[in-house]
């Protein structure tokens, strides 16, 4: 897919250009230890209106360094739809909830998205 930005003769490049994106909402990942800490974290951003919704996905196995070792973990990943602004906030309160010593909290831009489901979007946000 990216591949089509560095050919700016397609017209895939218009699609794509840097005037054409919105990074004003993100889709901010989050792994945890539980299905439970996952719920008890999407509860809270919901309740302070920090994210507008989340999928919690089931089980995935995870690898990763940790201590200079290669470790493995079973977790759930939480897929959250919020506006950029908001995500310092939702970062800290993921911190302070979970269980981990560094979670993984990593936001992506939402590049586009139907004007119907942004507007939901925003309007349960702060």
């Amino acid at each position: 897919m990216f591949g089509l930005i560095k050919n700016k003769s397609t017209a895939y490049s218009k699609f794509w250009s840097v005037e054409t994106l919105d990074y004003n909402y993100i889709l901010v990942i989050v792994t945890t230890s539980s299905r439970r800490e996952a719920k008890m974290i999407v509860r809270r951003l919901l309740d302070e209106k920090l994210i507008a919704c989340a999928n919690i996905a089931g089980s995935v196995s995870s690898l990763f360094w940790w201590n200079k070792k290669v470790e493995s973990a079973e977790e759930n990943v939480v897929l959250m739809k919020t506006r950029l602004d908001l995500f310092e906030k939702l970062s800290e309160t993921v911190k302070a909830l979970h269980s981990y010593q560094v979670p993984e909290i990593i936001a992506l831009p939402i590049v586009k998205g139907s004007k119907q489901y942004m507007d939901w979007l925003d309007s349960y946000l702060k």
